[in-house]
């Protein structure tokens, strides 16, 4: 049981770097990344929007062939750009956030960027 646990908290250094940061990204604080998301819709390039709102709740709405649909959950705005939610349907994911010049923009442990293309 103590060599998993301690298992695991080697591998959590090593899970904080997946995300490929580009020089001209900047990692905002968790005050302004608050700031920046939170009671807002971010919109993204591909048509999807979500929401971050200050009592935890989390949204994405998005369009497919289908018609779209939304999945809500819950989140957690941590340190370095983090943020966390749980699904409702229970998966959780961590995606960080930077600036990128005046662009926020949303990176994906698998090395995928999300640019922001409007703040409502």
């Amino acid at each position: 049981m103590k060599i998993t646990a301690f298992l695991i908290l080697l591998t959590a250094p090593v899970a904080a770097q997946d995300f490929a940061l580009r020089d001209s990204d900047h990692v905002p604080s968790r005050a302004s990344l608050s700031d920046t998301i939170l009671d807002r819709d971010l919109e993204y390039f591909d048509g999807g929007i979500s929401r971050y709102d200050t009592g935890g709740a989390y949204a994405w709405t998005y369009a497919d062939n289908n018609g779209g649909g939304v999945h809500t959950g819950v989140h957690d705005i941590g340190d370095a750009g983090m943020v966390c939610v749980t699904y409702d349907s229970g998966p959780e994911r961590c995606d960080m956030f930077v600036m990128s010049g005046d662009r926020l923009v949303l990176l994906t442990d698998s090395g995928e960027r999300y640019p922001v293309r409007d703040i409502r």
